[in-house]
């Protein structure tokens, strides 16, 4: 008769790197994508910054951004207000409480993450 093979353990590293893996889907994808991660840290440093102002720090195009600000704005992540100077459009944004809120449910997420791949070094 044969013996029932016998149940190997994952070592405790296997362990924390499968626990490590398994929450990496949790990441916010909205602010994952690079350009959408500055946007909402930039407005998270400052009460509001204009649409010329986003585009030099984060050094994009016009379209680029158009697009990454409407993703962060339709979430309820930013907010944005249209209005003139002068004869001129301006465009402003502001990060939201939800999106405050995100951005640091992701910070703490990263937080964890960056500690478990840490300790699992020794």
């Amino acid at each position: 008769m044969a013996r029932p093979a016998k149940k190997l353990e994952a070592p405790q590293e296997d362990r924390r790197l499968t626990a490590v893996h398994n929450d990496i889907p949790q990441l916010d994808r909205l602010i994952h994508e690079k350009l959408r991660l500055g946007i909402v840290s930039a407005l998270a440093a400052t009460p509001s910054l204009t649409f010329s102002d986003l585009k030099k720090l984060l050094e994009t195009s016009d379209g680029n951004l158009s697009v990454h600000a409407r993703k962060l704005e339709e979430a309820g992540y930013v907010q944005c207000e249209k209005s003139f100077e002068g004869r001129m459009p301006k465009t402003e944004y502001r990060l939201t409480p939800v999106g405050r809120k995100a951005l640091e449910r992701y910070l703490d997420h990263m937080e964890a993450l960056v500690g478990a791949m840490r300790g699992s070094r020794g």
